[in-house]
């Protein structure tokens, strides 16, 4: 695939393409764990998924929903070597079947990532009125928004490699340190899986997968990327074998010093404190306290760059207004980052007008949800994949274009069915909640939307139809190197 990009364009002229070679392996891995947040999953995530389920598996379950995306990201993988596009499910997703459903997915990767970022930001109110602090992070992360994308990812390393040092020294404590002088292996087995029954493992794995959200992102990375054939699956492959020890450690440490009998006790008294207090009350607590706010603060940052990238991809191929996809001297798509962070802010306004509770109405139930809909575009991503290369092997071999795959969309496809059984047990809400059908609801809304809108322009603007999915390439018009051969 070509590097397209707009010739002689200067600083402070308005392109159509992102900065070129700006991230390494190191930068691209800081966007990505930064978006899955290790220590507000170690912190919060887990502790409250001992509590709301009751079941101790959950140190396994991460260990076996790791295996199941590193087959899923086989075949994703593959798909960066041959389309390269910051709106990554939207183009993937488009190239394999087809420019509707690639408009439908992207609108819902907008809104997934925005109740991720929006759902993160509320979190920050501790210690005053949530707003002031919610308002407070939409500030920093709006102007970050709109610094250069390197610059954004020194913010992003800095604070990780601080939170992931905590939690691996709160880990190793804790496992120095079990209760009764006995560490257990009990929660690491299998068989932890299916203690409460076969249903177990499916709840379990729910838990697991949107504790993963945001591995997913290196791809979108991949026009800013340095040698992205390379720098994207190391990046991937790097983020997921580090979730999977710090989470499983993680989750593991608490049960051992706790008691594997008592920890669900333990959870539900203590919350966030369950992590926090494995190294004691001293330093290490309180660091991880702190770090706990910056986790959360990176995390909408990497959510919001996200969101952007979507809407620059959109509005470059005039799915969205052009002006959303056009970037200034910076490369960076000022339109497209700050329509997200008024989206942010309004959100933000209305709960606070709302006097709405934070934690339950805005950051456990649309961060859960954001959750739930990255899950479902990784099922749809996994079918794309092998509709892709169906058409054209394209030179890789049948384990990445069809037997990963559709091992993946198999799976997936059960964790999603099950999440959309038990959603109300999701939330933590009674069965029949408003919450419980209307949040996922939402994503069904927005992808019929998604759907009607590009058959609107296929029969009014057949044009710029014609070049939904092809990225930079777009520019270049429907005649681009990326041609409808290849967008079906």
């Amino acid at each position: 695939m070509s590097r397209l990009q707009a010739t002689g364009s200067r600083p402070g002229s308005v392109t159509r393409a992102l900065a070129r070679d700006r991230l390494g392996v190191p930068a691209v891995l800081f966007f990505v764990l930064a978006g899955v947040a290790p220590l507000t999953v170690a912190a919060g995530v887990i502790p409250t998924a001992y509590a709301a389920t009751g079941l101790t598996g959950i140190p396994a379950a991460f260990l076996v929903v790791a295996v199941i995306l590193a087959i899923w990201a086989s075949g994703y993988v593959a798909m960066t070597r041959h389309i390269r596009n910051a709106g990554a499910f939207y183009a993937f997703i488009a190239a394999g079947l087809g420019r509707a459903m690639g408009v439908a997915a992207a609108l819902v990767a907008l809104l997934a990532y925005s109740f991720l970022q929006v759902g993160l930001s509320a979190h920050l109110g501790v210690h005053a009125a949530w707003w002031a602090w919610a308002l407070a992070a939409w500030a920093v992360v709006t102007v970050l928004g709109l610094a250069r994308v390197d610059v954004t990812g020194r913010v992003l390393g800095v604070l990780l490699c601080a939170e992931v040092i905590v939690i691996l020294a709160e880990t190793i404590t804790g496992l120095a340190r079990p209760a009764g002088g006995h560490l257990s292996f009990a929660t690491l087995s299998p068989s932890s899986l299916t203690s409460a029954g076969v249903g177990t493992a499916g709840v379990l794995a729910v838990v697991a997968v949107l504790g993963f959200v945001g591995f997913e992102q290196a791809p979108v990375l991949a026009e800013e990327a340095r040698n992205p054939r390379r720098t994207i699956p190391v990046a991937t492959y790097v983020a997921l074998g580090m979730i999977a020890v710090v989470y499983a450690g993680a989750s593991w440490a608490m049960a051992a010093h706790a008691g594997t009998g008592h920890v669900v006790a333990a959870a539900a008294a203590q919350g966030p404190g369950l992590l926090f207090g494995l190294g004691g009350s001293g330093a290490l607590s309180q660091a991880a306290q702190w770090l706990f706010l910056t986790s959360l603060f990176a995390a909408a940052l990497a959510f919001h760059n996200a969101v952007w990238r979507y809407i620059f991809a959109l509005g470059r191929e005039n799915v969205l207004p052009a002006a959303l996809g056009r970037t200034g001297g910076n490369n960076i798509p000022k339109a497209a980052s700050l329509a997200q962070s008024a989206t942010g802010l309004a959100v933000i306004a209305g709960y606070a007008l709302a006097h709405a509770d934070p934690m339950t109405a805005l950051f456990f139930d649309l961060g859960t949800t954001g959750g739930f809909g990255i899950l479902v575009l990784l099922a749809v991503t996994a079918v794309a994949v092998i509709a892709f290369f169906a058409r054209d092997p394209r030179g890789e071999n049948p384990w990445r274009r069809l037997i990963a795959p559709a091992l993946a969309a198999a799976a997936l496809g059960v964790i999603v069915v099950l999440a959309v059984q038990h959603y109300a047990t999701v939330l933590g809400v009674r069965p029949g909640s408003p919450a419980a059908w209307a949040l996922p609801a939402s994503y069904a809304v927005v992808a019929v939307a998604g759907l009607g809108w590009a058959l609107v322009l296929r029969a009014r603007r057949p044009q710029v139809y014609a070049t939904i999915g092809l990225g930079a390439h777009a520019a270049a018009g429907p005649h681009a190197t990326l041609s409808s051969r290849m967008l079906p």
